[in-house]
């Protein structure tokens, strides 16, 4: 079955896209140690993150990741609008790079779609970890639990900031509802 030019167009703007983040990533320090696929695995609070379109306003963030039996990894987003509206959710899939450590994946939304996620650091206990989209001035600091104390957040901005992120960008994803308004939490959609 032939592909229409409309799918044809969004496969070569992809197939750029993925090029392009390719070309524009910063080798990770031979020093950094492997990532434990099961250990990271599980729910992960977006504690914060570097505001973009797709998740712009959203609260009580939360990325699950799966290792399935094929070696890909489910990932399961899930967020609020509003901590007065349901729960919604967005599902796909990613990769991992060979020989990066476990550090450097794909993942893939509508399974067409590829974008570049890289775990820059993981906490000796996983409890928390810093993420980053190469070359896209995106970065997310994830943890285990919901509510991360002032003292460990400012030690991970700074470490986002030894990363070459502009953590000017950052902000803080609220994740319980008295945290709405508070300064340097981003404000929900709603």
């Amino acid at each position: 079955m032939p592909l229409s030019r409309i799918a044809i167009a969004v496969l070569i703007a992809a197939a750029a896209l993925a090029v392009v983040s390719a070309c524009s990533s910063t080798p990770m320090s031979a020093n950094a140690q492997p990532v434990d696929l099961q250990r990271f695995m599980g729910r992960w609070h977006v504690i914060a993150h570097v505001p973009y379109f797709a998740e712009r306003g959203h609260l009580a963030s939360v990325d699950e990741y799966t290792l399935r039996p094929d070696g890909r990894i489910g990932v399961r987003y899930t967020y609020r609008t509003s901590f007065s509206e349901p729960e919604k959710s967005l599902d796909s899939s990613a990769t991992v790079k060979r020989n990066t450590g476990n550090r450097e994946w794909t993942t893939w939304f509508f399974r067409v779609i590829p974008t570049k996620y890289r775990i820059l650091e993981v906490a000796p206990d996983y409890s928390w970890a810093l993420i980053d989209y190469p070359g896209r001035d995106l970065a997310w600091v994830f943890a285990r639990a919901p509510v991360m104390d002032d003292a460990m957040y400012r030690d991970l901005e700074q470490r986002l900031a030894g990363h070459g992120v502009n953590t000017d960008k950052v902000r803080r994803v609220p994740q319980v509802a008295d945290q709405v308004g508070k300064l340097g939490f981003e404000m929900p959609e709603k």
